[in-house]
């Protein structure tokens, strides 16, 4: 169970991904909404506070680096989690540079994905 209640917005056009990863969330006290597209998931930060969000680098819209760069324009403190399966470290580490918090590759084992979202949620608040 996270200390707080943690938000997380995942961003995702992976249904099964999408389902699967907020029930879990969910069952762990994490509160979660989700997206299947970069414009979706930055409506959603709009219109609610979001701690974390988790965001996969393949997006039917745009990818998710233009999409993490689209997100720190307009919330330049969000704290955002990468999702790279396609390629790699590069892409992970191009992340970093565009400003995500973290990476992680795909696929991701879910509990890595939870220390990563609570260790990531607490150095945005310290």
């Amino acid at each position: 169970m996270p200390d707080e209640n943690i938000s997380i917005l995942l961003i995702d056009d992976e249904v099964d991904f999408l389902d699967i990863t907020k029930k879990r969330l969910v069952r762990r006290g994490f509160e979660v909404k989700t997206a299947m597209s970069c414009v979706e998931g930055v409506s959603a930060l709009e219109d609610a506070s979001i701690d974390v969000v988790v965001l996969d680098v393949m997006l039917p819209d745009i990818d998710g680096i233009q999409c993490l760069k689209q997100i720190r324009r307009q919330f330049p403190a969000q704290a955002v989690i990468l999702l790279t399966g396609h390629a790699s470290m590069e892409t992970g580490l191009e992340s970093l540079e565009c400003g995500a918090s973290d990476y992680c590759l795909k696929p991701v084992e879910f509990e890595e994905l939870v220390d990563r979202i609570e260790i990531v949620y607490r150095d945005a608040k310290a």
